[in-house]
């Protein structure tokens, strides 16, 4: 069974290079939950409460943004997710749907 990931970005430049990497990997990429993977664009003001719920529910969560916003990344990795910044998010997701 593939894997369900779910893409939260607001950013169209992310989220097509996100989806090509989930399609190509043979997952399946979702709009709600349930899912395996869940991939976080920082930066909205409910991230940080988004990625705890993803985590108490079991998601493995994959957040990224930018190196800039040292803070969020932070935060989100205190949160329960693998947080990198934007230049890492494709290795991180490729990384991520290997295991």
């Amino acid at each position: 069974m593939s894997k369900r990931v779910l893409v939260e970005t607001r950013d169209l430049f992310f989220r097509g290079k996100i989806q090509e990497i989930v399609r190509t990997s043979g997952a399946e990429i979702t709009r709600a939950e349930p899912c395996d993977l869940a991939v976080v664009e920082l930066g909205k003001a409910d991230a940080q409460d988004r990625i705890r719920g993803l985590v108490e529910r079991g998601v493995a969560v994959l957040a990224f943004g930018s190196h800039l916003n040292a803070e969020q990344l932070r935060d989100a990795r205190t949160a329960g997710a693998r947080a990198v910044p934007n230049s890492e998010v494709e290795l991180a997701l490729r990384a991520q749907l290997e295991r």
